[in-house]
């Protein structure tokens, strides 16, 4: 049977399924019907003027022979509840836009009925949902010209505003006037400029009426286009939707989220009791809560904490606990927190990679507004498909307030920590490099008791012919004048590695540079310079703990390195070096005394424990291997760095061979000819004359411009030669910006410029290297012998590995 409510001229309460009526057909079919008076003979249903009324459809008594009737299922096809029949005496009752309008209230009925029976009939006995149940769900129609924003609107549309009929002046400005803040921007955003028509559109808001009065209502609309496709107006209709007010279940989850709050005294504290509140009662698979800090966002919790379980940008800001990314790689987060507005984002949202992954199935995106700005945001995400109820934006948007003003009163309560934590973050590095042979990453933990920091820091330096150096390190102290020194010391040792000085000049030179700073502080550090292409490390440590190995059998060992005093506390300190070859497979760990050593913790059993850790680690992924090297350091009074290289060895290592120019008169004919019998050698035709060409050039520069010693080094890598001529000038060669082409000089740098891939100079201790790369083509291969030495110069290294 179809129900429905009694009706003017006689309609019957139900039709039998079965049945010949327009209302049974209209239910089977899911199709609307709209019938004229003949059309509605042809059932049976009308009768001649002034005829005895007949019976002819389902008992009811039939209708004049002048009516229109209109009727129009409710609900889709999985699931219909009934029709909506409407009848009219105008000759032309349904037309064009009647009947959108017709059709957008007949599935404003049917949401209603739904979200009635989801939230009343559940808790219930079964009852009718149509007579009372149908009363709160009638509502007005209005006309919106896109062209003029002018508004033609029935009086149920301006009863449910609480907009006197004399007063409404058909401007759209006065409605929006009364529509909450929060719901103005998507409200707005059905109708912006550019916007390609849909053929429904559906919004709930909530509108502020002159009593003061909260109210939801539901809104339908059709955008039509005119001839040329352009869209001309909006039907749509308005009706009540109090059955969206916040159930009990949502208020008390606000009720639970401002009591734990008012406990809540850190930016941690205050981001856990965000993720207890959300994540549980909202179903979802992912929150995250981040402060601003200008242009980034700092990430303060995550759940689940794993990096696996984010997208790949998260992942590749992870420096140390948490991540931070930039807002402008994520335009559509950056565009939410700008408007100050919740955002809820369905499955299939036109999103960048890095935020769609975080919630496929529905994104849930909080800025936490405080004092008139945004402090924060807030992500909740779902992985299987999340249907939005209107419920969840007013809960999200009263969390999102909570949580804000919680952020600001947390940051009232440890602005001093803060405040040397972000000076410690700025001077850590962001990222650490890719490696040719293995894979380096490093883990920064703050103390978690007192309010400064300390000065550990690390650091992964590419230095030239496929070495590297790592470098970790802590000053004395915890404060941000610690933090301060650390990164003048870790600019200082990066710059005396790229110079090219041995790792004992590096340290040595560090240690001088301490001493003459205004400061009382020392340091210590372990410095590693490490050759990638043999696998051969020369350690020096200054008053450091000693690192820790883990070789491919598993078995662990703490390196017996000879150490110096600390950076800072001798003038004549003296740093010896200590060689170790790595094999492929082994992992370098270098580490800070937080790690190992605290008040409940002998530096002795420390280093016990992390080997262990070590040991029974899984080497595969660098990453998690250092996760759990600090996995269990829950309550810290000291800072923690750790920095983890697994060494893989180079599959392809690059051909090499050096040749010292004498200076001779004939000095580049025969630097020309070693570098022709090496490329011929290892194959290298069609760059040939290029080659030599760039030979001549840095050669010839190197003896005319610089004194002492010059060295030509020739490197063969995959479809890269490179060309490196160093020699005693510290002084950077510098290209012309005009050049008389008639003269005999002043055009090498040009020339090398125009025939290189690239090109740049470098500092050497005590002097400085020019090199130019070239780009080979994809046939000639790195896998010949070297040439012999010839006249005019001194061959030396290694040719072929």
């Amino acid at each position: 049977m179809v129900g429905g409510t009694g009706a003017p001229y006689g309609l019957p309460a139900s039709f039998p399924l079965s049945g010949n009526s327009p209302v049974a057909a209209a239910f089977r079919t899911g199709l609307p019907l709209w019938l004229s008076p003949a059309e509605l003979a042809q059932y049976g249903v009308t009768a001649p003027p002034g005829s005895p009324g007949a019976q002819p459809w389902d008992g009811a008594a039939a209708l004049p022979s002048d009516v229109s009737l209109g009727v129009l299922p409710l609900g889709g096809d999985a699931k219909r509840l009934g029709c909506l029949v409407v009848m009219d005496k105008a000759p032309d009752a349904f037309d064009a836009d009647r009947r959108h309008l017709l059709e957008l209230h007949a599935d404003q009925v049917s949401a209603g009925l739904e979200a009635v029976a989801a939230r009343v009939m559940a808790r219930t006995e079964r009852r009718s949902l149509l007579g009372p149940g149908l009363d709160t769900l009638r509502g007005g129609a209005f006309t919106l010209m896109l062209g003029t924003g002018r508004i033609d609107a029935d009086g149920q549309v301006l009863e449910l505003f609480g907009i006197a009929p004399e007063r409404f002046d058909r401007r759209v400005e006065t409605l929006l006037e009364c529509t909450a803040p929060d719901d103005v921007p998507a409200l707005m955003s059905m109708v912006e400029p550019g916007r390609l028509p849909f053929p429904a559109q559906q919004l709930s808001i909530r509108i502020r009426r002159p009593n003061g009065e909260l109210r939801w209502l539901s809104l339908r609309c059709r955008v039509l286009v005119d001839a040329a496709g352009a869209p001309e107006r909006m039907l749509g209709v308005v009706a009540d939707a109090s059955y969206l007010r916040p159930s009990a279940d949502e208020v008390s989850i606000v009720q639970r989220l401002s009591a734990a709050l008012a406990g809540a005294t850190t930016i941690r504290d205050v981001s856990r009791v965000v993720v207890t509140a959300l994540r549980t009662p909202l179903g979802a698979d992912r929150v995250a809560v981040a402060e601003l800090e200008a242009d980034r966002f700092v990430v303060s919790v995550l759940d689940p904490p794993g990096p696996d379980a984010w997208p790949a940008v998260w992942r590749s800001e992870w420096r140390s606990e948490w991540p931070d990314a930039s807002c402008h790689a994520m335009p559509s987060l950056e565009s939410v927190i700008r408007g100050g507005h919740v955002a809820l984002w369905p499955p299939g949202a036109a999103l960048e990679p890095d935020l769609a992954g975080i919630g496929p199935g529905g994104l849930a995106v909080l800025p936490l507004p405080a004092g008139g700005r945004i402090v924060g945001v807030c992500l909740v995400g779902w992985e299987e498909e999340h249907p939005f109820g209107p419920e969840e934006r007013s809960l999200l948007t009263a969390t999102a307030g909570l949580v804000g003003q919680a952020l600001v009163r947390a940051h009232a309560l440890d602005a001093g920590h803060e405040l040397a934590t972000m000076l410690q973050r700025s001077l850590l590095p962001r990222k650490l490099p890719s490696l040719p042979g293995g894979v380096a990453v490093a883990r920064y933990l703050p103390a978690t008791m007192g309010l400064e920091v300390g000065g550990d820091w690390y650091d992964v330096i590419p230095l030239s012919d496929g070495r590297i150096a790592l470098v970790i390190g802590d000053v004395e102290g915890h404060s941000a004048g610690a933090a301060t020194i650390m990164g003048q010391m870790r600019t200082a040792i990066r710059a005396y590695a790229v110079e090219g000085h041995p790792p004992d000049v590096v340290v040595s030179h560090a240690n001088r540079l301490l001493l003459g700073m205004e400061t009382d502080l020392f340091a210590t550090c372990c410095y590693v310079d490490l050759d990638m292409e043999e696998g051969i490390a020369w350690f020096v440590r200054a008053g450091h703990l000693p690192p820790l190995l883990r070789y491919p059998d598993g078995s662990t060992e703490e390196l017996s390195v000879e150490g110096g005093p600390p950076l800072g506390v001798a003038a004549e300190g003296e740093y010896p070096l200590t060689e170790v070859g790595l094999a492929p497979g082994t992992v370098l760990v270098l580490l800070t005394d937080g790690l190992a050593e605290s008040a409940t913790l002998h530096l002795d059993d420390g280093i016990r424990r992390v080997r262990e850790l070590l040991a029974t680690a899984d080497p595969a992924d660098a990453g998690e291997l250092a996760d759990r090297l600090i996995g269990e350091t829950k309550r810290r009074d000291d800072d923690v760095a750790v920095l983890v290289l697994r060494y893989d060895g180079m599959r392809v290592r690059p051909t090499r061979v050096h040749w010292t120019v004498w200076r001779l008169p004939d000095a580049v004919m025969h630097a020309r000819r070693f570098a022709a019998r090496t490329l011929r050698s290892w194959e290298v035709s069609e760059e040939l004359d290029v080659a030599l060409l760039v030979v001549s050039e840095l050669v010839t520069n190197a003896i005319a411009h610089t004194q002492g010693e010059v060295r030509l080094d020739l490197t063969l890598a995959g479809d890269r030669l490179r060309i490196a001529v160093n020699d005693a000038s510290p002084r950077a060669p510098v290209k012309p910006t005009t050049v008389d082409w008639e003269s005999t000089g002043g055009r090498g740098l040009l020339l090398v410029e125009a025939m290189s891939a690239s090109w740049g100079s470098v500092p050497l201790s005590g002097g400085k290297q020019v090199w130019s790369e070239i780009t080979l083509q994809p046939d000639e291969q790195p896998d010949a012998e070297g040439a012999p030495a010839g006249a005019g110069g001194r061959r030396e290294g290694r040719e072929v590995p």
